[in-house]
């Protein structure tokens, strides 16, 4: 799966694209048909948790998408990989039914 990362308005760490890239690659164990994701990175200072993130997985059929915000990249990035792992059980949960 290729990983491409957008962070706007700063430059990210080479850690934390390193986290970044090792949790959605993590997404690939529940369905290994995932082609693409995009990841953008971004702080809007106007939340409680500051930093956003947003993940859309580019699947065969529907993409996926989330956003979640957090009090660091890490953790909204982990919130959004969280809800991606339910979102692929739901779609394998769908498609297996239909």
């Amino acid at each position: 799966m290729q990983v491409i990362i957008q962070s706007i308005h700063f430059t990210a760490r080479p850690d934390l694209d390193q986290h970044v890239t090792d949790k959605v690659n993590s997404l690939e164990r529940f369905y290994d048909k995932i082609e693409q994701a995009s990841v953008t990175l971004r702080v809007e200072p106007h939340n409680d948790g500051d930093k956003m993130c947003e993940i859309r997985l580019a699947v065969p059929g529907n993409d996926l998408f989330v956003k979640k915000h957090g009090d660091s990249f890490e953790e909204a990035t982990n919130r959004c990989v969280d809800v991606l792992e339910e979102q692929i059980a739901r779609m394998k949960t769908k498609a297996a039914q239909g």
